[in-house]
């Protein structure tokens, strides 16, 4: 992570102003200030490495589930975001998630397999159409045991409400009711539910930092 700590630059910037740097160690981090424009900068500054078996850039529903997913499995874990986690636009989601739960008809998660592929008009990368759609309701489960609200049927199911592009029986029984959903608000629950999984483990946030970029050896 070669990026500004904010919150270490901006109380030095503010008591070099005052001529003093508190709590700060002339040694370790160095600040350099200009008076071009009459402002002081820090022109400046150590790098810190950190060192981590895996990085994840991005706490979206996929980042903070990878970071989480990680961890629990035995990695030390980063994860880097621009904005506070439940800031992340997965936020603004609505619609849904399709999993072949069979909750309202009788489903088969090679029908999902068979819209999604059609739907790309055959350009998918179909082992990866693959996974997703067989792993898809573990997945989906999985979050309900994380506690996301999904919406429910009278008999207290998960409900699965018909969207578009999704049919059975490799496109000739009709409309398929195969999405998940809470709500109009599924991003948001699902934004919140993994945030707060997240807090389980000892999974390390760097909030409000950007990469810049790979270097790979």
């Amino acid at each position: 992570l070669c990026s500004a700590s904010r919150w270490i630059v901006r109380p030095a910037i503010r008591d070099l102003q005052f001529g003093k740097v508190r709590g700060v160690s002339s040694v370790r981090r160095k600040f350099h200030t200009s008076q071009k424009n009459e402002q002081k900068v820090a022109g400046g500054y150590e790098v810190v490495d950190h060192t981590f078996d895996a990085v994840v850039v991005g706490a979206g529903g996929a980042g903070l589930r990878a970071a989480s997913g990680l961890v629990e499995a035995g990695f030390k874990t980063a994860c880097i975001t621009k904005l506070f986690p439940t800031r992340s636009h997965t936020v603004a989601a609505q619609g849904g998630i399709n999993a072949a739960l069979g909750n309202m008809e009788p489903d088969d998660w090679r029908w999902h397999m068979y819209d999604t592929v059609k739907g790309s008009d055959w350009l998918g990368d179909q082992d990866a159409i693959h996974y997703m759609t067989k792993e898809a309701p573990f997945a989906v489960l999985e979050l309900e045991n994380y506690g996301m609200p999904f919406s429910r049927t009278q008999e207290g199911k998960i409900y699965q409400r018909a969207f578009g592009g999704q049919s059975y029986n490799f496109g000739k029984g009709g409309q398929a009711h195969r999405c998940c959903a809470v709500a109009d608000r599924t991003g948001h629950s699902l934004l919140h539910t993994l945030y707060g999984q997240s807090l389980s483990f000892d999974c390390n946030f760097f909030v409000e930092y950007f990469a810049m970029d790979l270097l790979m050896e």
